[in-house]
Parts: structure tokens; C-alpha cells; sequence
């Protein structure tokens, strides 16, 4: 029987498919609709295998649900403004546009040699004057809504990349792009009021019954709801200082107060700008950033005041008041009161200053003579050492009947606080989507009139200079609006902006009076199955979830959530690969000789770990190249061969280079692969024989 020749075959239905739009798809209320989506990659030069992954799943399930008479809608678009593309230009002197658009013709090649059933008639770019029109105009309706606002506030700052970072974009305490530490500095910032939607983000939840269990709970832990008590403490000393206001979930831990520390943002702070030792404490602390992950890995540093504080439960106890880096004042009100028994942070910080502190919390099974040292105890137990709320269980008992005793002496109240931020959207970067605003001569903000829009990106830029590019460009800067000469903002949009509605403009990606027209969402959306990876469950599936259910609230569309199945479809992995400069190398310029290997030039490489495919670490495989070299090169089992960084193991995997029907019915009826644990070689051989022929198998074979 005459071998499969993948090449010719699978390039005579590819161009048939091309040519007769053979999934293009359009409104048909007569049938089932089926949205099936990826998360649409950034055109970073080349698709690497781990996108492959994530399309061939879609391609897969796109193609099974159209067998089954269903009306699929499967499009592909680009996520094409970011830092990347701007450091990139830079790096080869090229435009960000250019750049950018080059890296799009040619990934969207290689997504077309693999034959995915996408509808390209619905292709989109962010970075394109027609999408991000929109998107400005989304931003002045939510404006005119109170969900977007401006103030000076403490940012992450990206000291690589010069920008600011969402807390969510800090990983770690570095940066999510540049891996640098984050610091932290005060800038005038645009907001998405997020917060407001705090409690509705945290129920919907619920409504997703096929997202995986996993990124719920990590959006919950996010979202982070919390119930506690609001205190007031008193406060002596010899300013006018009579009470500080903090908010705590462990009221009941109050007879072990050891000290009251506040944010050095706290309005308290203006009694100590004059002191220069305060001042020289305020620019230790701004080298940790805002994020709980930076502070909690940053050294606690403290500065004392002369101020007490007193024990509302307890007024003869009086306890320093300490300003410290890891209060933020964005939290509660800017000030905790510490007990460091039963917190780590607290206890490290009072070992520091040599802080007394007392036990109040004692495991079940211990005596009351139980007591903390150099570890905190956080667990349940019963309350030991605090008078009248001695033997409360905890956390079930002490915690409510703390704040009933608070509520009647009037100095506290139940409150319900959340974790979750607004949403910072200012960046200080050209490559991004002009923020349409601009302020009058006296500061006045005022939004750009729609009939201005799109406010474009000037062509000429200048990328080599330090800061924001577009804060040098004079002409462009000025503008005019009712008469009046004003200033454009020169901040851009977090990309993640341009990803939050993305899914949106996918069903009517040609309305060019509005975002998306309400006949296609009602027919559309949501998205039935969302396919991408599990690092984006606080990212870009919290914004997007957000930004669905603002436009609900401004009357655009009525659907409360954006995606009603999601799945995760784990990674890929390649070994990472250095030459003597410690650069990266690619994969595809290395190869294996005697063991050791080796780029094309004969010269030695060291050997990495085994890690995400990943643009940074140049380890993503190229589908062009196993398209284009491996296959030729099949042999018939048990035999083996080294195709430049791939080898092919001797096992029953390589007989079915040459028949991808079996491949996917071995994997279909047996489960030969572990989608959580596939290797890089065994995955690459599984998607590169993703073909039509092969899901025409699955279809005849009922799987």
C-alpha cells in the first residue's frame, strides 16, 4: 500500500477549504450555534508547538461539533500591541508596526500549513485603527459610567520595561515580562473600577458549571471575600492624632496587640514629612512593590513613632505605632493592628524590634500553657489569655462573639472587605491603544469627541529615548476640543484591555459603527468552549469577565458571562538551550552528536532544564519545521533517527509517524497520552498528525 504523502494531500484540501470558504459562518437561527475559541496568540515572530496544542484541541472539537450539524463559529485574530513589539523595534530598527505586522503574515502561514478550520473572513488585530476605535469609545461610556477614573496612586513600576504592572501582572515580586523586582512609585493613573464589581465577579462564579474547579478557586482566592471588623483605636501622643481607623478578619486575637502599624501613604504621614530620617524610610519602602507577593517576600522594615495605641478591649494595655512597608493603603484603611503569635508577618516584624508579644491561640489539644516562639500559629483552637474571651472556639465562635462585644461598646462593626483591586490601565509605553482623553488648559478632564475617534498613534516615533515616547511628540500631544486647545493623555492601554473584549468583535468583526452589533452577540455569545492556558485564570479571564459585565451595565448586551465552558489544556515543554554568551537558541539550530549537542556551527551548548515553551527563552518548536523536515524522514518502528534537537524514541510512537488515524485512535481508545503529562517529543509526533484525515477516522470510528 502506497505510503500517505501528508504533504500533497493535506495541501490539495487546504487550498480547496481556502478557496470556498469552507468555514466561513454566518447567522442561521435554523440551527444549533457552537463558538468554540482559542486565546488568539501575540504575534511574536513564529507559533511555537504549545500553540499548536491549544488549536488542534479547538480544531478538533470545532470540526466534531459542525459533523453534528451544529453552527460553528471557530475565528482567529492577534493580540498585536505590547511591550514585546516596542523593545523588539527597538533592538532592529524597525516600526512596532512593521514588525508587527511581518510577525502576523508569517504566523498566520503557519497556522494555515496546519489546516485548522478556522474562518478567517474573521480575522482581527488589536493594534488595528478599526478594533481599538472601538475600544476607546468603550472606554468614554464606562468613563461617563464612574467605572473608569483617574488618581495619583502607588504603582508597580517595571524599572526594564519602564511601565506600570496591575498587581495581577507581578509575579513573584518581578515583573510578568521583564522578570525584573518591581519597585514601587507614585503616578497619576487611569482605573478600572473593578472592585465595584467585586461581589458579582464572586457569584458568577457559580454560573460556570464547565470551567475547571481549579481557576474558580483561584479567581475566589483573588477576588479574596472577606469578613472581619472594623475597629477604631485611640491613640496618644503629641499630635493631633485621636484615632486610627484599621479593619482586621481577627478581631478576636486583640488581647495579643503587640503594635499598630500604617501605611506610609497613611494621611497620618503628613505629621512626618519634615523628618528627614521619615523621609529617607519612605524611599526604603518604595523599593518594594504594591503587590502582596512583593511584600510578603521583601524584608518588613519599620519606622517608630512616638505614638500609643490603645487596646479598645483592653485600655490599660498601650502598644507603639509603627509606620511599615507592608501596609498598603489601598487595603482596608491603611493600617492593621499586629499580632504576632497568630501571623508570620506580624512575628518577624516584632522579632525585628524586639516587640513583646503574648499567645492567645492555642491548638485543641494543647494546655493553656501552650505558647508561640519563632513560628506563629495560625490554625483553630480555643482563645487562651484574653479575660472574658477565654474558651471561645475558634475561628466559629470567637470571631462573631468578639465583634457583637466591639459592636455594643461602639468602638467597632462588622464589615465585608474584599482583596480585589481596581484595575490599573495606564501605561507608559508608545505600541498600545491611545487612551481617549485629554485636559483642558485648566486640568480638566474631558473625553475625546467621537467623531475624533480613532485617536491614532502618531507614525513617526522616537523608541530609543528613556520614558514615554509619546510624551515628546509636541503636535500630536495638542488638540482641539470645543474650541479649546488641550493636551492629549500620552499614557496607552494595558494590553490586557485589548483582550478583554476581544471574544466580542469576533461576531460581527466588520461593524464599523460599533464594537459589535446586538443581533450577532444575542446569536453568538457566549462562548460555548474557551481553550487556553491556566496562567491567564487571574489575568485576562478576570478582565474579561469584568468588561462583559460593564457593558451589561451600560445597556450594550445582556449576557453576564463571557465564556460557559473553559478548558486548560496544560503546556508543552522543550529542553532550553545557551551557547558560550549565554544567549538562547532555538531548537531548531541544534542538534545531537555523540551525546553532546551541538549548533550548526560545531560548537558545544549547554543544556537547560526542560521548561515551558516560551518566546524569552527561545525553546518553542516550530510546526513549519517538523511539517517541513521530519516527516520525509519517517521510518518504520523500531528504528530511530535525530532530526535536529528532536529525537525520536524507540517505541511504538514512531510507527505511526506514517499513519496519523491510528495515532489518534490509540490515544482516543487507550488514553496512550497523558494530556497532563506529555513529553515534548511524543506531543510533537501527536499534533503534527492532527490532519483532516485523521478526525474523519475519529467521526467514522464513534469516538
Amino acid at each position: 500500500m502506497e505510503r500517505y504523502n501528508f504533504k500533497k494531500t493535506e495541501k490539495k484540501w487546504q487550498d480547496y477549504w481556502d478557496k470556498n470558504k469552507s468555514f466561513k459562518c454566518e447567522i442561521n437561527n435554523n440551527k444549533k450555534k457552537f463558538y468554540c475559541l482559542e486565546m488568539f496568540p501575540y504575534p511574536s515572530g513564529k507559533i511555537h508547538m504549545g500553540h499548536v496544542r491549544n488549536y488542534t484541541i479547538g480544531d478538533v472539537l470545532s470540526r466534531f461539533k459542525s459533523m453534528q450539524g451544529f453552527n460553528v463559529l471557530h475565528p482567529m485574530g492577534w493580540d498585536s500591541f505590547g511591550m514585546p513589539a516596542e523593545n523588539a523595534a527597538k533592538e532592529n530598527n524597525l516600526h512596532p508596526k512593521n514588525w508587527t505586522e511581518k510577525n502576523i503574515s508569517v504566523m498566520k502561514n503557519q497556522l494555515k500549513k496546519i489546516g485548522l478550520s478556522i474562518d478567517w473572513d474573521r480575522e482581527i488585530s488589536t493594534c488595528s485603527e478599526e478594533y481599538y476605535k472601538h475600544q476607546q469609545l468603550f472606554f468614554i461610556e464606562l468613563f461617563k459610567k464612574d467605572l473608569v477614573y483617574r488618581k495619583e496612586n502607588y504603582v508597580n513600576w517595571d524599572p526594564i520595561d519602564e511601565t506600570v504592572l496591575a498587581n495581577e501582572q507581578v509575579i513573584d515580586g518581578k515583573g510578568w515580562r521583564s522578570g525584573a523586582i518591581v519597585e514601587r512609585k507614585k503616578l497619576n493613573q487611569w482605573f478600572f473600577n473593578i472592585s465595584k464589581f467585586s461581589e458579582d465577579l464572586l457569584s458568577g462564579l457559580n454560573e460556570l458549571k464547565n470551567w475547571p474547579n481549579k481557576v474558580k478557586i483561584m479567581q475566589k482566592n483573588w477576588i479574596g471575600k472577606s469578613f472581619g471588623c472594623e475597629i477604631d483605636f485611640k491613640i496618644e501622643g503629641d499630635l493631633p492624632i485621636k484615632e486610627i481607623k484599621c479593619f482586621t478578619t481577627r478581631p478576636d486575637t486583640l488581647f495579643g496587640f503587640s503594635f499598630l502599624a500604617v501605611s506610609v501613604d497613611h494621611p497620618i504621614s503628613k505629621y512626618f514629612e519634615k523628618d528627614p530620617k521619615f523621609s529617607d524610610f519612605k524611599k526604603e519602602c518604595s523599593k518594594t512593590g504594591t503587590t502582596e507577593e512583593s511584600i510578603a517576600q521583601g524584608e518588613k522594615i519599620g519606622f517608630k513613632t512616638k505614638l500609643l495605641a490603645i487596646n479598645p478591649l483592653n485600655p490599660k494595655q498601650k502598644v507603639p505605632v509603627y509606620f511599615a512597608n507592608f501596609v498598603l493603603m489601598d487595603y482596608g484603611f491603611g493600617a492593621v493592628f499586629g499580632c504576632p503569635a497568630h501571623d508570620q508577618r506580624d512575628l518577624d516584624f516584632a522579632i525585628k524590634y524586639n516587640l513583646s508579644f503574648k499567645t492567645v491561640v492555642k491548638p485543641i489539644d494543647e494546655t493553656d500553657e501552650f505558647e508561640v516562639n519563632n513560628e506563629a500559629y495560625t490554625g483553630a483552637g480555643k482563645i487562651i489569655n484574653s479575660d472574658f474571651l477565654n474558651d471561645l472556639k475558634v475561628p466559629d465562635e470567637s470571631i462573631i462573639k468578639t465583634i457583637e462585644i466591639l459592636e455594643e461598646k461602639r468602638i467597632g462593626k462588622k464589615k465585608i472587605n474584599f482583596r480585589l483591586k481596581d484595575w490599573g490601565v495606564s501605561r507608559q509605553r508608545y505600541w498600545g491603544c491611545p487612551i481617549p482623553i485629554a485636559y483642558d488648559p485648566d486640568g480638566n478632564v474631558l473625553t475625546i469627541p467621537k467623531d475624533q475617534l480613532p485617536v491614532k498613534l502618531p507614525d513617526e516615533i522616537d523608541l530609543k529615548s528613556k520614558g514615554n515616547p509619546l510624551d515628546k511628540k509636541k503636535e500630536w500631544k495638542s488638540v482641539t476640543i470645543d474650541g479649546k486647545k488641550c493636551v492629549r493623555e500620552t499614557d496607552t492601554l494595558d494590553t490586557f484591555v485589548d483582550s478583554s473584549w476581544y471574544f466580542l468583535r469576533f461576531c460581527s468583526p466588520k461593524n464599523h459603527d460599533y464594537g459589535f452589533d446586538l443581533e450577532s452577540i444575542k446569536y453568538w455569545m457566549p462562548v460555548d468552549q474557551y481553550i487556553g492556558g491556566i496562567e491567564h485564570a487571574i489575568l485576562h479571564l478576570l478582565y474579561s469577565r469584568f468588561f462583559v459585565k460593564a457593558l451589561r451595565d451600560t445597556g450594550h448586551i445582556s449576557i453576564n458571562e463571557p465564556f460557559k465552558g473553559l478548558f486548560t489544556q496544560g503546556m508543552v515543554t522543550h529542553k532550553t538551550f545557551k551557547n558560550k554568551s549565554n544567549e538562547w537558541l532555538e531548537p531548531e539550530k541544534i542538534f545531537s552528536k555523540d551525546g553532546v549537542y551541538m549548533d550548526l556551527n560545531n560548537n558545544a551548548v549547554s543544556v537547560g532544564k526542560i521548561e515551558k515553551m516560551s518566546k524569552s527563552k527561545k525553546n518553542g518548536v516550530d510546526p513549519s519545521y517538523i511539517i517541513s523536515n521530519s516527516w520525509p524522514n519517517c521510518k518504520t518502528h523500531g528504528e530511530t533517527d535525530d532530526i535536529k534537537g528532536f529525537k525520536q524514541r524507540d517505541f511504538s510512537m514512531v510507527r505511526y509517524n506514517y499513519c496519523p488515524s491510528i495515532l489518534i485512535e490509540e490515544f482516543f481508545m487507550t488514553n496512550f497520552l497523558d494530556f497532563e503529562m506529555i513529553t515534548d517529543d511524543t506531543f510533537l509526533h501527536y499534533l503534527a498528525c492532527c490532519h483532516v484525515s485523521s478526525i474523519v477516522h475519529i467521526h467514522q470510528n464513534g469516538y
